[in-house]
């Protein structure tokens, strides 16, 4: 059965005049009614804030990471360390693309709140958070929660490739660098990476190119479309040996819905259609996959809404006891004790 998916931008309002009716001014005449927010109801919880007794991690940073997969460029990223990090004892770890956007203390995620909380309960593993940048030359300008970089960096080359390049930036040069001063699990179940829009795709890919290494995405509203090529992920999928990763998928039905200049639809440019591709592609093939479908438009609104949900679900699988009378499972996770 074919199903349509409607376009909400799409809606045209017809204004007439019935006889006799008093002639409008030509202002009243040219009023349309403006559309309603559709991110109007996706708000921060107490999960994503900063909450009275809960330790609070550290941002470290910013570091540079000069990159010989795309020579001349340098990445800029933070490091997120748990209150609870102990360096006797090895922790997880989460990536996230355009970091600038996921750490910002406004932002729509504040991821790293949502980790001090998370791991706090218990509902998460103790992890490293990275927030990676996109590469620039030293001549261009670092990202900001304004400008993320599309025009004025690397990042539609790095993040909308089909290739294996942004994977060798994470895999064979940021690893290391955090190897160097972290004890992080060598175990690819316990790394996970995850982006908004363009981000997203590159964290799919990273994973998707290196299975060995990292098996959790997390993605809000990806750009699965035709900028590079990414609209081929779904018969990628179906064509391909099952990988041993898992996805949780967000998207909105008021994302960019593939209008083009003219107004003409270009499917392969329609963010949410491909995102359902996608969704039915890997649910063909049985991966590990959960999603959610909202109403609103190209953001952070949502995914950060449930940002804390998405993360619960992406690592529910750490390990956990069951003995009654283990007191330290029962507890809130504290720091280590001083040493």
């Amino acid at each position: 059965m074919k199903r349509t998916l409607t376009c909400a931008f799409g809606i045209a309002v017809a204004l007439g005049i019935r006889a006799g009716a008093t002639a409008q001014t030509p202002a009243a005449a040219q009023a349309t009614p403006q559309a309603p927010n559709r991110d109007m109801h996706y708000r921060l919880g107490p999960d994503s804030l900063p909450q009275e007794g809960v330790p609070r991690g550290q941002i470290r940073g910013p570091f540079a990471l000069p990159s010989e997969a795309y020579p001349g460029t340098s990445h800029t990223y933070w490091v997120y360390v748990p209150a609870q990090y102990d360096p006797s004892t090895a922790a997880s770890l989460m990536v996230f693309n355009d970091g600038q956007a996921f750490m910002n203390p406004e932002g729509d995620a504040r991821a790293h709140n949502v980790m001090d909380n998370l791991i706090y309960r218990r509902e998460i593993p103790v992890m490293i958070g990275v927030f990676i940048n996109p590469g620039r030359r030293p001549d261009q300008p670092e990202p900001t929660p304004r400008d993320w970089g599309d025009r004025s960096t690397n990042r539609p080359t790095e993040y909308n490739s089909l290739d294996d390049r942004y994977a060798r930036v994470i895999v064979d040069e940021l690893l290391p660098a955090l190897y160097k001063d972290y004890n992080i699990s060598r175990d690819p179940e316990r790394r996970g990476i995850g982006g908004a829009s363009s981000g997203a795709i590159a964290a799919f890919t990273v994973a998707w190119e290196r299975p060995n290494q990292f098996r959790k995405v997390l993605s809000i509203v990806g750009s699965f479309t035709n900028l590079r090529g990414g609209h081929v992920y779904p018969e990628i999928v179906r064509k391909s040996e099952k990988k041993p990763i898992r996805i949780f998928l967000q998207d909105g039905r008021n994302d960019n819905r593939g209008q083009g200049r003219g107004g003409a639809y270009d499917e392969t440019r329609d963010w949410f259609l491909q995102n359902v591709r996608l969704m039915k592609a890997l649910t063909e093939k049985g991966y590990d996959l959960n999603y959610s479908w909202g109403i609103g438009r190209h953001g952070q609104k949502q995914g950060g809404a449930i940002m804390p949900e998405m993360m619960r679900w992406l690592w529910r699988d750490h390990p956990v006891s069951t003995d009654p009378q283990d007191i330290v499972e029962r507890a809130f996770r504290e720091p280590p004790p001083a040493k």
